[in-house]
């Protein structure tokens, strides 16, 4: 059993208060927790209306299998409009 975790940064350069990043983080975690089948939540910067850190996590039989997925992940977040891509970093455990 493989299980992949990736924590990534995002600055949401628009977000003039925390209901407005609220709205921005809701949407993309819907969006990828219903495309890419991964549990994900927010673990960090939870008070700060332009930034935030999202913790996801991937359970597979196959470890290339969960690296390739969460790599695609981060594509998919960059290509996201709405946020920057600041950090990242897979582990594999």
């Amino acid at each position: 059993m493989t299980i992949g975790v990736l924590q990534f940064e995002i600055s949401i350069a628009d977000a003039m208060s925390l209901k407005d990043k609220r709205r921005v983080i809701k949407s993309l975690k819907d969006r990828i927790a219903n495309d890419h089948n991964v549990s994900i939540a927010e673990v960090g910067a939870l008070d700060e209306h332009r930034r935030s850190v999202f913790g996801v996590a991937m359970v597979s039989n196959d470890a290339r299998y969960v690296e390739s997925a969460l790599s695609k992940l981060v594509d998919f977040v960059r290509a996201v409009p709405q946020v920057s891509l600041i950090d990242y970093q897979i582990d594999m455990l």
